[in-house]
């Protein structure tokens, strides 16, 4: 399989994109890989990137997007950030991906057990210890927590259901943030130009479920 080149990108749509992922991604459970050559394909993109996918996904070791759909180089752009959120770095890391290089489909990628999301249910404890800058990641959580938890439930990472119900939420809420505070990103997809869709890897099994 060789590496994408400006010609095929451009006759991907979004809808095939998206199969792509969703091809990979069985090949990965399978334990099936594509044939490809990594060497070639390190040259064949030494003179520019063609990727037909934006990937966001936690910086969980497990959940690299390269590995979990099968892609190879110069595929996928992959923007990882503990808790798969969105910011202002990260929408513009997306507008160029989408309307400079090319892509036809952003992907908000959570996963189960998600230690990011553990530590906003522990938030209390994890602020006792002293790190600044993780607990301003995990309170960005909070609010979404807030929505999804159940009177008298109990807020904790050992919460399993509370968890999972967290982890599908704050995807949504994701996407729903790309396409409040991207005006660039919502006209492409309103356009048809691209697509912009959610979904959750199981970190037990290997396989995505699209939301």
């Amino acid at each position: 399989m060789k590496a994408h080149t400006y010609e095929t990108q451009s006759t991907i749509t979004p809808e095939k994109a998206l199969e792509f992922l969703k091809e990979g991604n069985q090949r990965f459970v399978n334990n099936l890989k594509a044939n490809r050559d990594l060497l070639e394909q390190v040259n064949a993109t030494r003179e520019g990137q063609w990727p037909f996918a934006v990937v966001l996904s936690c910086i969980d070791s497990r959940t690299s997007a390269e590995l979990i759909f099968d892609q190879g180089l110069g595929d996928v752009f992959s923007i990882r950030i503990a808790g798969n959120f969105v910011n202002q770095d990260i929408l513009g890391s997306m507008e160029f991906g989408c309307n400079v290089a090319g892509s036809k489909l952003i992907v908000v990628l959570g996963h189960t057990k998600c230690g990011a999301l553990k530590g906003g249910l522990d938030a209390a404890q994890i602020e006792g210890m002293g790190m600044d800058n993780l607990n301003h990641l995990i309170n960005h959580f909070s609010p979404i927590i807030d929505e999804v938890i159940e009177e008298n439930e109990e807020r904790s990472s050992k919460n399993s259901a509370l968890l999972e119900r967290l982890n599908q939420q704050n995807v949504k809420n994701a996407i729903e943030d790309i396409r409040k505070q991207s005006s660039t990103l919502k006209n492409l997809e309103a356009e048809g130009k691209i697509k912009i869709v959610g979904a959750n890897y199981d970190v037990e099994t290997g396989a995505v479920t699209w939301l």
